[in-house]
């Protein structure tokens, strides 16, 4: 027993220091963001290494008030929320938890501080040696010769002796120490101008706050002596508040605390799910690093290098005789207009692959219009299958070259999107998630950074290893794949609606949409006229001159000068300036919403008209975004470089955008919009009689909501109300609750519940719905959408109820959300296929979630509108009419049908 070691973690304490530690841009492939998860990841396997412990147990704070609400219900209450970039992470970090095997303990009424004070001390009876992972002040009332706290970052172990040398007391002084300065923080009064320093020659001198309460008349400073006087009630408050309690109801003993380390397979998938490929190889070493040079079938890796007229020869014939055929390409640039074919890796079984260097700057090597010429029947032959990954970029790039690839049939990211959306579909993650195998990294071959080169100055030989191994691989996780989703019954998803779709979005981003680049200079030049008339007028009103671009000086401005109310200070004690923060002050004072105004005009300039410009190709003359498509666990088609999604429709200066976009001379924008889709799909799903006969006799949908809400009818519903119902409807979509609906229409939520009760009495089978929806998916952990696009739902099980929650309202809104994005799928892929056989000038340039862009010829417009209404409302044949408004126009604005 007396070598047993005790290690505890203050999970709040932890993962707050990891993520703002780590400012550096870590995110999923998805964008969710990963710094904290990381970071908190780091820090207990430091401790784990530093502490070496036989048992282990992480606290994390309850999800509502703790009991020291009930002694002061204002405590913690001018604690700023959790940051967006933490709030969506902290789900993830009981997971990763889980994941280390080790046990969590999250309590009602009682903080993390009181779980480990419980155990510390527990522990401490039983001969255990503690270590307390954290750095708060209050936890180092514990310290004593068994219990230390350990700061990894800082590399420092708080013992009675460092504790008293940082505090000026010692640890059976540190709670007296708290009292009287209270916690700014906590929102914990103590005594007005008493800091720690002073606290501490207090101590000294009488021994205790009741000592120093005492004995107030003996302190010579006036002023000071007042203060002690005026304020000893909130001192011994502050007592009560920052004790911690040591009989917390913990639901493990400590022989359940043991640790036998991380389970390994939980671990990685977790890791190659969130994109940790460097938290996982810390954690399992040698079983996430495995040798590069793989063995199959009884060898290793063979590539092949062709340099001659007989090595091509020889490839062609290998090719020619192969069941399937993967391809990879090596390029100078991710832009496929501008990009060129460096080198050709194909592999046509496992374990063995070939490289045609066409560009390298060094060795000899064939001339790229020979390679291309052998390559080129074989490419175009559509009964030669070929596969490989993420070959939307390939076929453009093959484009660029005046070549062509028929007879896709597979496609490795494809393929692992339908198996498990969400999962980072980068090759080597796929590689390491199914194949246990750590690819070679870019940056091995070509350096990275300032010592990066270019991949055609790459000797020969390293990109032959490199890209025969890319080849390889994709052979590989396409046939393992493949088979998977086979034998599940699945591998339709693949092959009927995202591998074609994969084509419709090639030709898509390789056509790209023109933009007037002098307009969008003139709405730049508009755009930042407006921000300094409204940066001159918040100069008039402010009581003195400031910086209104530095949030530290604006919040001084706004809380300390005007002394607006309801100010609250970030962790680092700056006032916060944050968009909710403004908008709730624009009520009070003018200068809040200039402040909203001139930060709205500054993102639009930045993102979209100063930055569009750039991004018109000087070959084309057009944009070309990136489509992403194996990216939302939804099923929703994402855009990237730029993004092109998130123009706004509703502000005028989004509209100024938007006119930006524009046809070619002799075409015109044809603007395709599904209305009220996903709330057509909830009708269709719970088949609830009244939505149905709603959109079957055409009726607006919100009114008729506000109508049966308020118990009035249609004629009696005014705007106020129909934007209420609105709300309400959308808000059911999304799985929202009384509380953020209050929020959304500023109401009670006591009105908000009403509100959402008559909708479910008006419509019980849409509760019907819902709820059994949140049963399958507990069930069987996902959930499905219209054709058959699974949305896994890992918080579903979880102890934390805000994480369960979480995955309760993306169960409801997921299928409705992703069958959306199904009909528009399938949509594409038969307007793009129609185009090509009756309008071959027509063409998609858009898609912006429920809305698709087509740019046709003029004379053609007429019926290319026609033909996208009647392929756009027949995608699916559903419970209720699918409606799609069209509208016509020279640019996007004016086709968009509003």
């Amino acid at each position: 027993m007396p070598n047993n070691t005790l290690l505890l973690v203050d999970a709040p304490n932890a993962v707050y220091r990891a993520f703002f530690a780590i400012r550096a841009r870590l995110a999923r492939a998805d964008g969710l963001p990963t710094n904290a998860i990381h970071g908190f990841g780091q820090m207990l396997k430091a401790a784990l290494d530093m502490v070496q412990p036989t048992h282990i147990a992480v606290a994390f704070d309850p999800i509502g008030p703790s009991f020291r609400n009930e002694i002061f219900p204002a405590y913690k209450a001018q604690r700023p929320p959790m940051p967006e970039d933490l709030q969506v992470q902290w789900p993830h970090i009981f997971r990763l938890v889980d994941a280390l095997g080790i046990k969590h303990v999250q309590l009602e009424m009682h903080e993390a501080d009181d779980v480990i004070a419980t155990y510390a001390r527990r522990a401490e009876k039983e001969g255990f040696s503690v270590v307390i992972l954290s750095t708060d002040k209050d936890l180092m009332q514990l310290v004593d010769g068994r219990i230390v706290l350990l700061d990894t970052m800082k590399q420092i172990r708080y013992t009675p002796e460092v504790v008293e040398q940082k505090l000026g007391v010692p640890p059976a002084r540190v709670r007296d120490l708290l009292a009287l300065t209270g916690d700014t923080s906590d929102n914990i009064p103590g005594i007005p101008g008493i800091g720690p320093k002073t606290a501490a020659q207090l101590l000294a001198r009488f021994g205790s706050l009741e000592g120093v309460l005492a004995h107030a008349e003996e302190i010579p400073q006036p002023k000071r002596r007042e203060q002690i006087l005026a304020h000893a009630d909130d001192a011994r408050l502050a007592y009560r508040l920052v004790g911690l309690c040591e009989d917390a109801p913990v639901p493990y003993a400590l022989d359940e605390l043991v640790w036998r380390g991380p389970d390994a397979a939980r671990l990685q998938a977790f890791c190659d799910e969130m994109g940790l490929k460097r938290l996982a190889a810390l954690f399992l070493g040698e079983e996430a690093e495995r040798p590069r040079t793989v063995v199959v079938s009884g060898g290793t890796r063979r590539v092949h290098t062709v340099r001659d007229e007989d090595a091509l020869r020889a490839l062609v014939r290998a090719l020619a005789q192969a069941p399937r055929i993967t391809l990879d390409l090596e390029t100078t640039s991710l832009a496929p207009h501008e990009a060129e074919i460096v080198g050709w890796a194909f592999s046509v079984r496992a374990g063995e692959a070939w490289y045609v260097p066409v560009r390298h700057t060094q060795g000899p090597q064939l001339a790229p219009a020979r390679v291309a010429e052998a390559l080129a029947p074989i490419l175009a032959d559509p009964k030669r299958p070929k596969q490989g990954h993420n070959l939307k970029y390939d076929l453009q790039v093959l484009w660029n070259a005046g070549l062509d690839a028929k007879g896709i049939a597979a496609d490795s990211m494809l393929l692992a999107y339908v198996d498990r959306p969400g999962r980072a579909q980068k090759l080597d993650d796929l590689a390491l998630a199914y194949l246990r195998e750590r690819m070679i990294g870019y940056a091995e071959v070509a350096g990275k950074g300032k010592h990066e080169i270019p991949f055609a100055e790459v000797p020969v030989e390293k990109a032959a290893e490199y890209a025969g191994e890319d080849a390889e691989v994709a052979h590989r996780l396409c046939a393992m794949l493949s088979e998977k989703l086979t034998r599940e019954g699945r591998i339709a998803r693949h092959d009927d609606i995202e591998l074609p779709l994969m084509h419709v979005l090639a030709a898509m981003e390789w056509t790209g949409v023109r933009v007037d680049r002098a307009r969008l200079a003139a709405i730049s030049d508009k755009l930042r006229a407006r921000m300094n008339e409204l940066e001159n007028e918040v100069a008039r009103l402010a009581p003195r001159p400031f910086n209104l671009h530095s949030p530290k000086q604006l919040g001084e401005v706004l809380f300390e000068d005007l002394k607006l109310p309801g100010g609250k200070r970030t962790r680092s004690g700056q006032w916060r300036t944050d968009q909710e923060t403004l908008e709730r002050l624009a009520e009070l004072h003018p200068i809040p919403k200039l402040v909203l105004e001139i930060r709205k005009l500054a993102k639009l300039t930045s993102t979209y008209t100063d930055k569009l410009g750039m991004l018109i190709s000087p070959k084309t003359g057009r944009v070309h975004t990136n489509y992403n498509q194996a990216i939302t666990i939804t099923g929703r088609l994402s855009s990237s470089d730029p993004n092109l999604q998130n123009i706004p429709i509703r502000d005028p200066e989004g509209r100024e955008i938007r006119r930006a976009f524009r046809a070619e001379e002799g075409f015109v924008l044809i603007s395709a919009d599904y209305s009220q889709i996903e709330l057509r799909l909830m009708a269709h799903f719970s088949r609830d009689e009244r939505l149905l006969q709603a959109f079957a006799e055409g009726l607006d949908i919100h009114a008729a909501t506000a109508a049966a809400i308020a118990g009035v009818s249609l004629n009696e519903v005014d705007g106020e109300m129909r934007r209420r119902a609105k709300v309400v409807n959308f808000g059911i979509l999304y799985g929202m609750g009384a509380t953020g609906l209050a929020r959304q229409l500023g109401i009670s939520r006591s009105e908000a519940a009403r509100f959402i009760e008559r909708y479910f009495a008006r419509h019980p089978k849409v509760r019907a719905f819902i709820e059994a929806t949140k049963k399958r998916a507990h069930e069987q952990g996902y959930v499905e959408t219209l054709l058959g696009h699974r949305v896994y739902l890992d918080a579903i099980h979880s102890r934390n109820p805000a994480a369960r929650a979480e995955a309760e309202r993306t169960a409801i809104n997921a299928p409705l959300q992703g069958s959306a994005a199904d009909i528009i799928k399938l949509a594409m892929i038969r307007l793009h296929e129609a185009f090509q056989r009756e309008h071959p000038k027509a063409r998609i340039i858009l898609q912006v979630h429920d809305e698709l862009v087509v740019e046709a010829p003029q004379d053609e417009a007429e019926a290319v509108a026609a033909r996208m209404k009647e392929i756009m409302e027949s995608a699916v044949k559903l419970a209720v009419p699918l409606v799609v408004d069209i509208g016509t126009g020279a640019d996007w604005f004016s086709a968009h049908a509003l």
